[in-house]
């Protein structure tokens, strides 16, 4: 168990889905979060990214995707402020490999993590996948997590690949439109499925995931509550903990 220093707070925040829909856009919105992270630095404990940073990102051996130097630049920053940052792979940036480890000391994360603070239990990932339906995505999911089929893209020209990447970006979000953004009823949620069958084998206090574009806190329990953290594509959401309470918060410069 960790406790959070006096007048520290964590912070949790998610899907920037930069890079999308276009260049002036997404620049657009790299600013407005760089200009979120400058307001909380002075009292970040910890900063948690949980999932989908990038509309796209996949690390060639010695190539990365060009853009977002400004974000990159500020968590490196942060990371050498000594604020503690973690990220959580998300299924738009799913091809992580050491390079956020070892260029900006982020730890990253492929699964669902626990985590313990001041006495409070926290479930942290992006949420992809998770409970029940959507059999086909999950049948992707393990593709795309392939190593062999992760190789093989590698072997495609950068210009190619990331180029083919980006065209399949565009017409998934074309396809499923705003329903990611859309509250489905507790009984409908997956997440909120999920979670409430992990309530019966274990306690946790607070879940927070991302991926839903849909800012969310409902009780579970009498002592455990679901978050998704919403977007920052239009709603600028994230959520803070100040070792006693977690608030769900919308960000205004």
């Amino acid at each position: 168990m960790s406790q959070i220093p006096l007048n520290k707070k964590i912070y949790f925040l998610s899907d920037f889905h930069l890079g999308a829909p276009d260049y002036e856009k997404s620049l657009l919105r790299e600013k407005k979060i760089i200009s979120f992270l400058n307001n909380i630095q002075p009292t970040a404990s910890e900063i948690f990214v949980v999932g989908d940073m990038f509309d796209f990102w996949y690390e060639y051996k010695k190539v990365v995707p060009k853009y977002f130097v400004r974000l990159l630049g500020k968590l490196g920053e942060l990371s050498d402020a000594g604020i503690k940052t973690h990220f959580f792979i998300g299924n738009h940036d799913m091809w992580m490999n050491g390079y956020f480890e070892k260029e900006l000391n982020i730890t990253t994360y492929s699964e669902p993590q626990h985590f313990e603070y001041n006495g409070k239990k926290f479930y942290i990932g992006h949420g992809d996948g998770l409970g029940p339906g959507d059999k086909g995505y999950k049948f992707l999911k393990k593709i795309f997590r392939n190593r062999f089929c992760n190789w093989l893209f590698g072997q495609l020209h950068p210009t190619w690949g990331i180029g083919l990447a980006n065209y399949f970006s565009r017409k998934s979000r074309q396809k499923t439109g705003n329903a990611d953004a859309q509250w489905l009823g507790e009984e409908n949620e997956w997440l909120v499925i999920y979670c409430k069958e992990i309530l019966q084998k274990e306690n946790i206090n607070y879940f927070i995931f991302g991926h839903r574009h849909y800012p969310i806190d409902i009780p579970l329990n009498s002592k455990s509550r679901y978050i998704n953290l919403g977007d920052w594509i239009t709603n600028f959401t994230y959520a803070e903990f100040d070792g006693k309470d977690l608030i769900l918060k919308k960000w205004e410069e």
